[in-house]
């Protein structure tokens, strides 16, 4: 088939289902076209060495990436946000229509950063048949969801209800998040479940080095460890707060940076609690030794609807390097860790629930722990892996493929 995959992000950045799809659709056979922009994620400047203009198109045998220029967001300010979007879409216009003519099928790693260059595509490629797949959905109360004026969100809802009409298969990244698009608009015959998987690559079992040590353990106490944002979405203050009641049992060690970080750090000064710390965003390469080094990883979410039908990438990366997993989180994430008995769950934003499931993981023996963390591996390979993900997106782009088509020979139906 020739497929054409539409993405915000791809590698270098950390992008790598976006990334990984293109590879392996690559070697299964496929021709595969990727429209994207420069990289500038997480630091939201051009990555050095790279320049953005207009011919930038790089070749493997049946792989081409042709990157577009787009507004790099600097420090992530709503506004700054808002201009990468839509120039990405303007960009992707100007240049899609003839990169990606003539597809069997587009996939569209639907981030709400493509929305609108996801909708303006459709409209110019005529019936191409597409798979969204769709990553994240906001509600009116989700406090991450970007500011503006109520005509520039009235805007992006309707492109998103757009794109669900009109995608030929809908694929959600959780279960739940089935009932979300469905309220947008996606007619439920077309909505498939295809779990997102984490970059193999890196992510498996490993031994904690000395570095590794040094930075997540300091005694004997167990170790909890959270690695990724410290923004809104997390609410890291509840672990904080749980991590404080049991300041002799439990350390509690978060690996990385975000919007919230300077009020959770100053949560934890004012609790005066010794046994939190801070270490600054590790090199993805480095987190598997860093996963080893913790006793259990810790997957933090706020009590939001929309947020019960996502799964966090920070799961799917525990799970595959055998990492036993504390779940402070509802819906999807809860259930894939209590289904595989990969560690403990507790409701989200009850930080006496929290800080009872620590108690609880200390007290768990090593060799428990460490059965925890083989059945996640298994459920990850499983139900998660990067072949099971892939082999799910090539039969979904086969189905749209075919719905074209059956639409345009109707007597061949039987």
């Amino acid at each position: 088939m020739r497929i054409g995959i539409l993405s915000y992000h791809f590698p270098p950045e950390p992008a790598f289902i976006p990334g990984s799809l293109a590879e392996e659709l690559a070697a299964r056979g496929h021709e595969v076209r990727v429209l994207t922009g420069f990289p500038d994620y997480p630091g939201g400047q051009v990555y050095p060495g790279w320049r953005q203009r207009w011919r930038h198109q790089t070749h493997s045998e049946r792989l081409t990436v042709r990157r577009v220029p787009r507004y790099t967001a600097g420090d992530g300010a709503p506004g700054a946000r808002t201009a990468g979007w839509l120039s990405f879409a303007g960009s992707a216009a100007l240049v899609g229509r003839r990169y990606l003519r003539d597809l069997d099928a587009l996939y569209v790693f639907q981030l709400p950063a493509v929305t609108f260059a996801a909708a303006g595509l459709l409209r110019l490629l005529g019936r191409v048949p597409t798979v969204l797949h769709v990553q994240d959905v906001w509600t009116e109360e989700d406090p991450a969801r970007p500011g503006g004026s109520r005509r520039w969100t009235r805007r992006l809802d309707a492109g998103l209800r757009r794109l669900y009409r009109e995608a030929a298969v809908v694929a959600v990244s959780a279960p739940s998040m089935r009932d979300l698009v469905l309220a947008g608009g996606a007619r439920p015959d077309r909505v498939r479940t295809v779990l997102n998987w984490t970059d193999e690559r890196l992510f498996r079992p490993a031994e904690p080095g000395p570095v590794a040590r040094r930075l997540i353990r300091r005694d004997g106490r167990c170790v909890v460890m959270h690695a990724g944002t410290i923004g809104v979405r997390q609410g890291l203050e509840t672990a904080v707060r749980a991590a404080a009641a049991l300041g002799d049992r439990t350390d509690l060690v978060l690996v990385g940076s975000g919007s919230e970080e300077r009020r959770v750090r100053g949560l934890a000064a004012e609790l005066g609690a010794d046994n939190i710390r801070f270490v600054e965003r590790r090199s993805p390469a480095d987190m598997p030794q860093l996963y080893a080094a913790a006793d259990y990883q810790l997957v933090m979410q706020r009590d939001l609807p929309e947020l019960r039908g996502t799964v966090p990438g920070k799961l799917q990366a525990a799970l595959s390097c055998a990492a036993p997993v504390l779940a402070s989180a509802g819906g999807d994430t809860a259930e894939l860790v209590e289904r595989a008995r990969a560690g403990l769950s507790c409701p989200p934003e009850d930080w006496t629930a929290l800080a009872d499931r620590f108690w609880l993981a200390a007290a768990i023996p090593p060799a428990a722990r460490a059965d925890m963390g083989r059945r996640g591996r298994e459920a990850y390979l499983r139900q998660m892996s990067l072949r099971a993900g892939v082999e799910r997106v090539e039969g979904l782009l086969r189905e749209a493929a075919g719905s074209r088509r059956n639409e345009q020979n109707p007597l061949q139906v039987i």
